[in-house]
This record gives structure tokens, C-alpha cells and sequence, in this order.
């Protein structure tokens, strides 16, 4: 059963998620404040909106509209605007990385005007158009089985890589423990390939190993194999800064943990080694060296 919908936010991410729900059979009408962003999607069929409210008045009730926006300030000011549009009987799907915490409060306004609002943490990345999209969702049971066409769609399969895990902001919460792990997969890989670099008399082609534990090995994974393709691509990593980014789940879920008294030590080292990255004129490790000259006389070494 195809259904209508309305997608708001149209970066990479949601735009290919737009596109595959069209290849399903559903109607969608978009916005994006960019409005540039609306053209590939018109070409193929999308109906574009030029404000929230159009938007809205695009869809037959009950209303079903999914958020691809980024977590924050943005996610809040679009709920806002989106609030007194919408009618007792719609539904709201936060497909961005929300905090749960945030998740749960935006919830129980939307609930006060009987709203459904429904998170689901979404991983797939630019893959998921051709790979389908793994979903967490959280939210009322009905609600959920309400949209299975949607998340049905979007999948890999109609019967894997999504579900309902528990009520609302129980989605983001397990996609944010789900960032967590990948920060800790990485980092591990970025050390075990390090260290097969830097042992320069073996002459290891790393691109070789990485084919190699692509099949059959205990460490293969989907990140294994996007590995395998960067390191085909650029073996020394040529142009790019060790300059890591965090998109904020795990410092959410270092901060969890901590809450929850549960040790993480592997997801919070992987965490500090991202801030380590972007420090580039390290005052603590120039304190380190002048300590080392102090006690020791240790040789520093100049800029």
C-alpha cells in the first residue's frame, strides 16, 4: 500500500530517502528551504512546497510528515513552525539524530494537541538508496504499525533492518548508543591499519589486508568494506587532515554511560581521540615535553 507524505529537509541524506520512497510507490510533497533543493526531486514526481505551511496544505489528513533535518537549533525552530499546522490525528517522524532527551519533551507537546510523534534513528548514510536504511524507531505501537508501508519501503527488506525497540525517544536512544560503537569500530580499525603502516620493512600493502579480512575473517564488516575502498582510492591518505569531526551521539552516549554508571572506555578513548585530532598546537602535549625537561633534562625539541 502506497501512502502520501510530506519530507522536510532535502540534504543528501533526505533527498535519497525522498527518492526511494518515490521508487515504492509513494507521493510525496517536499520542502527544503533551499529551494534548489526541491529540483531533481520535482523531475521525478515529488509535488515541491515553498513553506512549511504549503507543505501542510499539500496532504490529505491524517497528515504524515518526516523530518530529515539536523539535530539542534534547526530540528526545534522546524517543530515549532510545523506545531500549529498540524491537526489531532497527524503524525510527525524525526528521522534526524535528536537527542533522545529532547525527543521525549518535543513528544509530549506534540501529544498535548494528540499529534503521534515517532522517532527513528536512521543509518545508512549515502548507501541507503541502493542499500536500504537500518531504523530504530520508538513510539506508540498503533502509530508505528500505521507507517510500516514507509519504513517497509525504506529498508533493505521488507523483514529486516528496522522495527519498533520500544516507546518514543527509545529510537534515537539506541541509534545514539549505535554511533557510539561505530566510534569505537573506527577507531580500532584506524589504529590496526596504523600500525601495519608504520612497519615499513614488510612493505604491507593495506589495501591487500583489508581485501583479505574482507572474506571470511572475524573482523569483516560493511565498514570493513568501505575501508577497503578508501584505501584502494588514496593508500596514503594523500590531501586529507587528521582532522576528525564528531557529530554529537557519542559525547550522548560517553555522557549516558556516565549516568548510568556503565564503564565505556573503548567509545569514550575513541571519542577523546576525535578532540585530540583538532588540536593542532597542543598546549598539553608542549607542557609534557617542558616537564620532561624539568625532571630529567630531556632534549626538547624546537617549532
Amino acid at each position: 500500500m502506497d501512502m502520501q507524505l510530506g519530507m522536510i529537509g532535502l540534504g543528501r541524506m533526505g533527498a535519497n530517502m525522498a527518492q526511494r520512497l518515490m521508487r515504492g510507490g509513494h507521493r510525496l510533497a517536499v520542502f527544503d528551504p533551499k529551494p534548489e533543493a526541491h529540483k531533481a526531486l520535482a523531475e521525478n514526481g515529488a509535488d515541491p512546497a515553498d513553506s512549511l505551511a504549503a507543505l501542510v496544505a499539500k496532504l490529505p489528513a491524517p497528515r504524515v510528515l518526516w523530518l530529515m533535518v539536523p539535530a539542534g537549533e534547526i530540528t526545534e525552530a522546524t517543530l515549532a513552525g510545523l506545531l500549529p499546522l498540524l491537526a489531532a490525528g497527524d503524525t510527525v517522524i524525526d528521522g534526524g539524530n535528536s537527542n533522545y532527551k529532547d525527543t521525549m519533551r518535543r513528544a509530549a507537546k506534540f501529544a498535548e494537541r494528540k499529534i503521534d510523534y515517532v522517532d527513528c534513528g536512521t543509518s545508512g548514510g549515502v548507501w541507503g538508496l541502493a542499500e536500504g536504511y537500518s531504523m530504530m524507531i520508538g513510539g506508540d505501537a498503533k502509530a508505528v504499525e500505521r507507517l510500516r508501508p514507509i519504513f517497509e519501503t525504506l529498508a533493505p527488506a521488507h523483514d529486516r533492518g528496522w522495527g519498533r525497540v520500544g516507546p518514543v525517544g527509545s529510537g534515537h536512544f539506541t541509534k545514539m548508543v549505535h554511533n557510539g560503537i561505530e566510534y569505537g569500530l573506527m577507531q580500532a580499525y584506524a589504529e590496526g591499519f596504523s600500525i601495519m603502516k608504520h612497519k615499513r620493512e614488510l612493505g604491507l600493502d593495506l589495501h591487500q589486508v583489508a581485501e583479505i579480512w574482507r572474506h571470511g575473517s572475524v573482523v569483516r564488516s560493511w565498514l570493513l568494506d568501505l575501508t577497503a575502498a578508501a584505501l584502494e582510492k588514496n593508500p596514503e591518505m594523500a590531501g586529507i587532515a587528521p582532522y576528525v569531526e564528531d557529530s554529537g551521539e557519542g559525547r550522548w552516549t560517553v555522557a549516558e554511560a556516565i549516568d548510568l554508571d556503565v564503564p565505556a572506555p573503548v567509545i569514550t578513548l575513541s571519542l577523546l581521540e576525535r578532540l585530540r585530532s583538532r588540536d593542532s598546537d597542543s598546549y598539553s602535549d608542549k607542557l609534557l615535553a617542558a616537564m620532561r625537561n624539568e625532571f630529567g633534562g630531556h632534549a626538547i625539541r624546537k617549532e
